[in-house]
């Protein structure tokens, strides 16, 4: 019996990639797309929702939270907005993967793409769940993530402007403490967040 995890997916190229990859070792994905909605239009959705298919993969849920995450931007410090934001996902995608059945987590992430990419961000990031993370792509060069795309269909899907900076600083930190990020957290309830998140909730089954 495969093992089941749980697939963030962006819409962008690198998650479908850290997806595919992972079917190649065997495990059963459930995606999970976190909607930045009505700061953007679905088009993240949309190409998520292609690339599910693509993949052979049953099952996409999708959160709509751009609300609760613009609250990060207004309370916390703007700076450590992208570590807050993925600890946010984190935390509703623990519950998700519960619910579904699943014991790992997946993501795209790659070490220096985008700010809360770093080696100490992603640890703080990972603090925030019991569930192991698998990052398939992590050291990749990004034109070896892109040759993938290719090779596998998933990257004209996967092209257009990349959305989930809107509510992003222009220079985020690069370096963070848990005990800095969890004392940004103590400005807002993110089990508020992580439960208004939740209401959201929609599925696609394919």
């Amino acid at each position: 019996m495969k093992q089941k995890a749980l697939l963030l997916l962006s819409g962008g190229i690198d998650s479908p990639v850290a997806g595919y990859m992972m079917q190649k070792q065997g495990y059963e994905l459930i995606a999970l797309h976190f909607s930045l909605e009505p700061f953007t239009d679905n088009t993240p959705e949309v190409k998520s929702i292609n690339t599910a298919k693509h993949l052979g993969i049953k099952k996409l849920i999708t959160i709509t939270n751009g609300e609760q995450q613009a609250i990060l931007t207004k309370k916390c410090d703007h700076r450590y907005y992208y570590i807050l934001q993925r600890r946010l996902f984190l935390r509703t995608a623990e519950i998700i993967a519960e619910k579904e059945g699943c014991k790992f987590l997946i993501t795209g992430d790659n070490i220096g793409q985008v700010g809360s990419q770093t080696l100490r961000n992603m640890e703080v990031i990972s603090k925030v769940t019991k569930l192991p993370i698998l990052r398939p792509i992590l050291t990749n060069d990004k034109n070896e993530t892109v040759a993938l795309a290719r090779e596998i269909g998933t990257y004209e899907m996967s092209t257009g402007p990349e959305m989930c900076s809107v509510l992003g600083p222009k220079h985020p930190a690069t370096k963070s403490t848990i005990r800095r990020i969890e004392w940004e957290e103590t400005k807002v309830d993110m089990n508020e967040l992580v439960a208004e998140s939740l209401k959201t909730l929609r599925e696609e089954i394919f």
